[in-house]
């Protein structure tokens, strides 16, 4: 999936997806098998689209709909400079605004895409069996359960628990970090090298994980180096 053609953010109210313009039917099957290929990312999610100027009429959003509907997704907002497609999204009973932040709506946050800096954000508890797997950085917003699994090419930050299994940098970049509120993985692994599991007994407090002369070692996030 090409970055430039949709984008996926995480907004207060679940996930939008920015479609650029060009052919609406290629648009879509990119972002049904985006959507396929990291079912446990979306499943159960709302879901927002900002289609820009492409004009949708009701068989054509509908039919979308319902193919989200059928991979367990919530459609409930659609955004466009076309009036065709805001009223379309209005009959379907959509929503045609997208609540976004201040600064982001007054254009002060840079682009989103550059390079490197890709991410994907997760307001859920990951359970046993739930995976996530991701070229870039890895945002939960919730717990990560013994038995679930993270895998990033980037950094795994985790506002609360991580007691499932984590792989930060898994394409060979030793400078990716794991941070969490509590950090208790099951299996925590940078790079190519693998963390010795803590002590149960130790002080409850936020920490950061990365790689020091070859080894994994965690420490107080405060107390973190650069």
């Amino acid at each position: 999936m090409g970055k430039k053609n949709i984008e996926i953010k995480g907004i207060r109210d679940g996930i939008l997806v920015e479609i650029s313009s060009g052919d609406w039917k290629k648009r879509e099957k990119e972002l049904l098998d985006h959507i396929k290929n990291n079912k446990q990312f979306f499943k159960g999610g709302r879901l927002a689209l900002d289609v820009g100027s492409h004009k949708l009429k009701t068989d054509r959003l509908a039919s979308l709909r319902n193919a989200l509907s059928d991979q367990n997704i919530t459609l409930w907002a659609v955004k466009s400079s076309s009036l065709v497609t805001e009223r379309t999204a209005q009959n379907l009973g959509l929503s045609i605004r997208i609540q976004q932040s201040t600064a982001e709506q007054q254009g002060e946050f840079p682009s989103s895409t550059i390079e490197g800096e890709e991410a994907v954000f997760v307001q859920r508890t990951l359970r046993s069996g739930h995976k996530i797997k991701h070229v870039g950085h890895v945002i939960i917003l919730g717990d990560v359960n013994p038995g679930a699994e993270i895998v990033a090419g980037g950094n795994i930050i985790v506002w609360g628990r991580l007691r499932g299994t984590v792989h930060a940098g898994a394409k060979g970049d030793e400078e990716a970090v794991v941070c969490a509120l509590q950090l208790s993985p099951t299996q925590l692994r940078i790079a190519d090298k693998i963390s010795i599991s803590p002590a149960e007994d130790r002080k409850v407090e936020p920490e950061i994980a990365q790689l020091k002369d070859g080894q994994v070692i965690a420490r107080n996030w405060n107390s973190r180096s650069g």
